[in-house]
């Protein structure tokens, strides 16, 4: 009988590897994981990869392939204890055992320093899983012993299968506009993609974009401290410096000083102003800003009163250029849209020789002309002076 509080993750979790999605480059035909997996080799090896791309499944597909004994433990609550009873087991069983540890980036290297003997003498076949890079979360004994698997984003491609899947074992119909839109967000992450399915259908039971965005809505609710009209004169004070209007700028300010407006909160948005709107134009309104910003921590009200005034006419009458603040925010455009891509590798820093061995930095030129944006993104101009 199928347990209706299983996770749907849990639910449709791949037990062999032909019904696994993804990580071709580590689980297709003649490729290292499924060689290891269809000859049945043992031997230890970290998992590195974002979260959601299957590190914790490929660990149960391979213990159950070479017919082991599979325990789980999480580094963040596992300790000395936990590893000294599970390898005991050893000397109950004719089997392999089977140790995955995730979040193994978590172990100190006193604990690390424990489980290296265990790993050595073959005791335990460890399958470490991080999303940190293991030459700087694992010490180099332990890593030495271990081969290290990158696990890659899945693709939307993958995601959509993934979330067909899903919405199959739930009975549930998605349109392929959902579906796209998902896979998209999802960002590579299975996880999140099936919990989100999950969650969406238990309070709608309908999966279309509307009840996802629903479903995810910003938990941090926005109220209103002081009333509409302590936004309205801030707006109002805003947008007469953007029109570069000094006279009405003022008498806004003088409104807000007078009814006891925290002169940190308006020297804190003339800051943000300097580079929002005024930026490239004339970058020493920054400079004008800050030095504002900190006579008012350091005087206070009333002399600091003339501090504001002084910086509200300077920003008033600067030039105005909104084109470094347009950039980012068409670059974290793209960025909620496509995710995090992966960094080109000429880019990359490889100060280990297992990242060099990788291709990290290879074809890396100091003095280039070459576009340097992930591929996805190759030719986008954000900067438009």
């Amino acid at each position: 009988m199928t347990n209706s509080t299983e996770p749907l993750a849990s639910k449709i979790r791949p037990h062999k590897l032909e019904e696994f999605i993804g990580q071709e480059h580590l689980t297709g035909e003649g490729k290292p994981l499924r060689l290891a997996i269809e000859n049945k080799l043992i031997f230890s090896y970290i998992l590195w990869g974002t979260p959601g791309t299957g590190k914790t499944t490929i660990a149960r597909i391979y213990a159950d392939a070479i017919d082991a004994d599979f325990y789980e433990l999480s580094a963040v609550s596992a300790g000395k204890d936990d590893i000294r009873q599970i390898a005991s087991e050893k000397n109950k069983s004719l089997k392999p055992i089977v140790l995955f540890l995730d979040e193994i980036h978590r172990f100190n290297k006193a604990q690390q320093d424990f489980l290296l003997p265990f790993v050595e003498s073959g005791r335990l076949t460890l399958i470490g899983a991080t999303t940190e890079n293991p030459s700087f979360e694992i010490i180099s004994p332990l890593l030495s012993r271990c081969r290290v698997f990158v696990l890659k984003e899945h693709s939307p491609e993958d995601i959509a299968k993934i979330i067909d899947r899903a919405t199959k074992s739930l009975k549930a119909k998605m349109d392929g506009d959902v579906r796209e839109w998902l896979s998209e967000f999802a960002n590579g992450d299975a996880r999140q993609a099936i919990g989100l399915i999950e969650s969406t259908y238990n309070l709608y039971k309908s999966l279309t974009i509307e009840n996802f965005k629903n479903a995810i809505q910003n938990k941090f609710l926005r109220f209103d401290k002081k009333g509409e009209e302590h936004y309205n004169i801030i707006s109002a004070f805003i947008k007469s410096m953007r029109a570069s209007n000094a006279d009405s700028a003022i008498y806004y300010l003088a409104r807000m000083v007078d009814s006891g407006e925290d002169p940190l909160f308006i020297a804190r948005r003339m800051v943000i102003f300097a580079s929002e709107d005024i930026g490239l134009a004339q970058p020493t309104a920054l400079v004008v800003a800050n030095a504002v910003f900190q006579a008012c921590q350091q005087i206070g009200y009333p002399e600091c009163a003339i501090n504001l005034a002084h910086g509200v006419a300077y920003l008033a009458n600067a030039p105005k250029s909104r084109a470094s603040h347009d950039a980012l925010r068409s670059a974290q455009a793209d960025v909620s849209q496509f995710g995090n891509l992966p960094i080109p590798m000429n880019l990359r820093n490889a100060p280990t020789k297992l990242m060099k061995n990788l291709g990290y930095g290879s074809g890396y030129e100091m003095y280039s002309d070459s576009d340097l944006l992930p591929d996805k993104l190759k030719g986008k101009k954000y900067l438009k002076k």
